[in-house]
């Protein structure tokens, strides 16, 4: 029963497998209208525009990109800024300081459309916030060295 069931799956097998070929042959392989044959055999101004329309949406990628990081510079200051609660000379918290001049920072900078002027604006940004948040860990070491050595001197 095995060997008449696969002889009649061949069978039809056979005629399905030509029709496939002549499917896959050179039927399709060409443009439907004469418009899609002009349109890729011939170079004009709509290639321009096709160019244009590619060049708008990469740069848009890009705007999108530096947007995000942008967004992401800025939550990071604001996180970082927790860290700072006391207050300056005029008894401000530094923290509310820091955040006025981080959105001074980012205002200014908002209609900047050089790409360069961006990116080194988003790396200093970054290297400030990283080089503050350095500068405190190592004073909050500093702190808690000198009250380590202070309990062990009075012990």
């Amino acid at each position: 029963m095995a060997a008449s069931s696969l002889s009649k799956v061949q069978r039809w097998r056979r005629p399905a497998a030509a029709v496939g070929f002549f499917r896959r042959g050179f039927l399709h392989e060409g443009p439907d209208t004469v418009e899609e044959l002009l349109e890729r055999h011939l170079v004009g101004k709509e290639k321009k525009a096709d160019d244009d329309e590619e060049d708008e949406i990469a740069a848009r990628r890009r705007l999108t990109s530096t947007r995000k990081e942008a967004l992401a510079l800025y939550r990071d200051i604001l996180r970082a800024t927790r860290f700072f609660p006391w207050p300056d000379a005029r008894g401000v918290p530094w923290r509310e300081v820091l955040r006025e001049n981080a959105r001074r920072e980012f205002e200014e900078a908002r209609y900047e459309r050089d790409p360069g002027i961006i990116t080194r604006l988003l790396i200093g940004g970054r290297d400030a916030v990283q080089s503050a948040l350095d500068k405190l860990v190592e004073k909050h070491r500093k702190m808690a060295d000198e009250g380590k050595d202070g309990e062990t001197s009075r012990r």
